[in-house]
């Protein structure tokens, strides 16, 4: 048995929801939040368990931005810092 499905012409919501009973409700409340934007971030498993809170994520990436300012600071890190191992270095700590 199928279902008929009343179309909708004017208005978007079902006449079983009835808002006249509610009281309090503002329209476009968090609009300019919503307009705003957020900063959501999904953490891969491994980080979320390393991480299990805001708190520790943002104290982590604020250690973060402080170790680079100071690096900035203080003139940056050589060529020979940022360099990657080289293959000769790499087969010697292998043997």
């Amino acid at each position: 048995m199928k279902r008929t499905v009343e179309h909708q012409t004017r208005n978007d919501m079902r006449r079983e929801y009835d808002f006249t009973s509610m009281k309090g409700g503002v329209r476009g409340k968090h609009f300019e939040e919503y307009r705003r934007g957020t900063n959501v971030v999904v953490l891969q498993p491994d980080i979320a368990e390393a991480f299990p809170t805001e708190d520790a994520v943002n104290e982590a990436l604020r250690g973060i931005l402080t170790t680079t300012r100071a690096v900035r600071r203080s003139g940056g890190l050589s060529d020979r810092a940022l360099r990657s191992e080289s293959r000769e270095a790499k087969r010697r700590r292998r043997s």
